[in-house]
Formats: structure tokens, sequence, C-alpha cells
């Protein structure tokens, strides 16, 4: 269908010229559709509850990484202080299987997850073996989380002498780490027995570090003693 319309030159006469119809603005259907969708599916956020049973799927982790590629707000940082942690069943390198529910039946639990090799990580978990030694057992657990096989997470647990129990997350996907949100390692959290994270820890902070071990001494009613000796020069905060 052509459309008229009228033109005036100086001397008054009238001419008339054809004038195609305006074309709608087309967006290519299925990357319309894919946006739609897209705009619409919920993501997970940390201040809503999780259930206590691992729920973090593959197209979790896919959606995730779109979201960060097209510039979204990613709403899966690491829990915060207040959430509620997602549970979860890991092999550990004693051979055993450790589950959180069933840790948190008998007290907090404190875990740390990292990568051997992380500069931070190897900084942290000597302090957090002395955590360890003053105030695990007897209800408290600590457990790390390595992000690393089997062989190589043993060569780290020698070199920096850790003896709490330390468990292997899965390679393919990484499905606790994710499931926890981590953006960096280490990161460590304090679970208190109703699932409840305490103290939410990223990178090392001396700080935050000070307070898990004021939180367990208070617990275990027992003399806080300093985590740090005078003579050692400790930053305040080492971003992983």
């Amino acid at each position: 269908m052509i459309f008229n319309t009228r033109i005036h030159d100086q001397s008054s006469r009238s001419a008339t010229i054809p004038m195609d119809r305006p074309r709608l603005l087309r967006f290519d259907f299925p990357l319309s559709i894919f946006f739609f969708l897209f705009s619409v599916i919920p993501t997970p956020s940390p201040v809503l509850p999780l259930p206590t049973s691992l729920r973090y799927t593959q197209p979790m982790s896919i959606l995730r990484r779109l979201s960060r590629w097209m510039g979204r707000q990613d709403h899966m940082t690491h829990l915060a202080a207040g959430n509620i942690a997602p549970g979860f069943s890991l092999n550990a390198l004693d051979g055993k299987v450790y589950s959180l529910g069933a840790l948190m039946e008998r007290g907090p639990v404190v875990a740390a997850f990292f990568k051997i090799s992380c500069p931070v990580c190897q900084f942290t978990f000597p302090f957090l073996e002395r955590l360890y030694q003053r105030y695990g057992g007897d209800g408290v657990s600590f457990l790390g989380v390595s992000q690393d096989d089997v062989k190589s997470t043993s060569s780290f647990v020698k070199e920096y002498g850790v003896t709490f129990p330390i468990l292997i997350d899965d390679a393919d996907g990484y499905l606790v780490s994710n499931a926890y949100g981590l953006t960096s390692v280490p990161t460590i959290f304090l679970i208190e027995t109703d699932g409840s994270i305490k103290v939410s820890c990223m990178g090392f902070d001396k700080k935050d570090l000070e307070t898990i071990a004021a939180e367990l001494a208070e617990r275990k009613r027992i003399s806080l003693i300093p985590l740090f000796r005078p003579d050692e020069v400790i930053p305040a905060n080492k971003p992983g």
C-alpha cells in the first residue's frame, strides 16, 4: 500500500511523491524469546532461606555465568551472615563422608573453602589450625573444603600442618562451592546448629577470625586466648 504526501516548492505548486509505509522494528525471534525468558527466570538470592539439602544445579551455574556476561547484577554472591547454609555431604581425605547436617546436630561448624594454589589460603590455614587446636572437638567441628584433587590437597595439608578434616568438593562443577555462591577463596563460615550463618568471612580477615574464636570460647565456656601472638605482624585483612 502506497501513502501520498504533498510538498510545496517556492512557486506554491504542489507535487505528489510516493512514500513507503513505515516498517515496524523487527527483532530476531529466537533472540527476543531468549531475553524474555532470561528476564523472568528468578535468580536465587542470599536473603532468602535456603533448604538444608544441596540444590545447586548445573543449569543454575550456566545461568549465573550468563548473568555476568550480560552485565546483570549477580545476586549469587557468597552467603552473608544470617542466611541458611546449604547442606552437603562430601568425601574427606581420611576416607570418611562428612555431612553438614549430622555435624550441626552436635554443635557449630567452621567450614573453610580453599584452593591449594591460593597464597591467602596458605596464609590463613595455619591460623585456622590454631582455632581448631583451641576450640575444636566436644561438639565443635572444623571442615576444610578443597577445590583441588586428593593428591594435591594432601600435599597442602601436610605442608601447612592442617589436622582437621579436609573434604574434596566435586571437581566437575564445584557444586558445594557454587551452592555457597563463592566468588573467591578462602571463604570461611561459622555455622550455627540451626543452620544459620553466624560469621561469613571472605579472604583473610583478622577481626572475623577473632570473632569466630570469641563465639566458640563463649559456647564452650572456656577462656578466650588471643589467636595472634604479640610478636606476629598480622595485617588486618588480605583479599582472597
